[in-house]
């Protein structure tokens, strides 16, 4: 295993380089892989080219071990590189926090690498990331949407959007709004077949589950300011996304069980309605997470201000 496998501190191997020099070349290597290409790295960092191909040989060789591939066209990060990259970016956090100075750039810049629920993250986040993007134009951004839990740290996410509770750990969370999950219908279905008084009454309804939201596809469970109960009914429709039980709501097939978000697009356009309001379930909190540690890179403040900012304007 590589002696950098399973410490953050770059040990020395006899060189006479100093701390500080090899800290420049781990924050030229950063640059490198973010960039994908040396002569990008060389304009980021204000050096000449032949200053960042030395560095990457030189600290490649105090490693005993390859980081990159090099083609004439491309760079591209072996699988060390890929584990020293973290690596090397929280050795660079820290040695910011150490100092106790902001970087001398406080522009936000860089890469910046998001995961988000997929659902929520195609139809709410981007277009947020979007605007983001073109107001901070030195910025680039790497989006996972994925349903699945993620190790921020193991795949080099900066930030990252999750909802429900969260588990203890060691990252730091920023709650941005609630949402909760309740019972849509569309104005035609409501016309057509009227609206439930209570949950009992959706025995006597068209229903729509989605296997996120609903492990077992006929029950649904209520609470909020009634007792918790569970609701057994017949599904007409079960599909495995939310947004695909929206879209059939909204048209008209039946009653859905959606968290908030996921109905906000069809409700602005007044296709969908609210129904048993009094009968929702918990809040569900929203969070943007960051890794641990105290220093926080400009790009992934400036995201959670902003972002953070727009998500509490149109569900806060």
């Amino acid at each position: 295993m590589s002696k950098f496998a399973t410490d953050y501190v770059i040990v020395g191997n006899n060189h006479p380089e100093s701390t500080l020099d090899r800290l420049d070349a781990v924050t030229i290597f950063v640059a490198v892989a973010e960039q994908g290409s040396f002569a990008a790295a060389a304009r980021k960092l204000l050096r000449t080219p032949s200053a960042v191909t030395r560095a990457i040989a030189e600290l490649e060789a105090h490693l005993n071990t390859r980081l990159l591939n090099r083609t004439t066209r491309s760079v591209a990060l072996t699988d060390v590189g890929q584990l020293y990259l973290e690596r090397a970016r929280a050795l660079i956090a820290a040695n910011a926090e150490f100092e106790g100075a902001a970087p001398r750039d406080a522009e936000p810049s860089g890469i910046l690498n998001i995961s988000a629920p997929a659902n929520f993250g195609a139809q709410h986040l981007m277009p947020l990331l979007w605007s983001f993007l073109e107001r901070h134009r030195r910025v680039d951004a790497r989006v996972w949407l994925l349903d699945r839990p993620i190790s921020m740290v193991e795949e080099g996410i900066d930030v990252a959007v999750r909802y429900g509770r969260l588990p203890d750990s060691s990252l730091r969370a920023t709650k941005v709004f609630e949402a909760r999950t309740t019972v849509y219908a569309s104005p035609a279905y409501i016309a057509r077949q009227g609206v439930p008084a209570n949950p009992a009454e959706l025995a006597h309804h068209s229903t729509i589950s989605s296997w996120p939201l609903n492990p077992v596809p006929e029950r649904w469970s209520f609470g909020g300011t009634q007792n918790s109960l569970q609701v057994a009914i017949r599904p007409r429709l079960v599909v495995n996304t939310t947004e695909a039980a929206a879209d059939a709501a909204a048209a008209g097939l039946g009653l859905a069980y959606l968290i908030s978000y996921q109905a906000a697009r069809h409700v602005a356009a007044g296709q969908l309605v609210e129904v048993l309001a009094d009968y929702s379930v918990e809040r569900i909190p929203f969070h943007i997470v960051q890794p641990p540690g105290r220093y926080t890179p400009p790009k992934v403040r400036t995201f959670i201000d902003e972002v953070g900012r727009d998500l509490r304007r149109q569900f806060g």
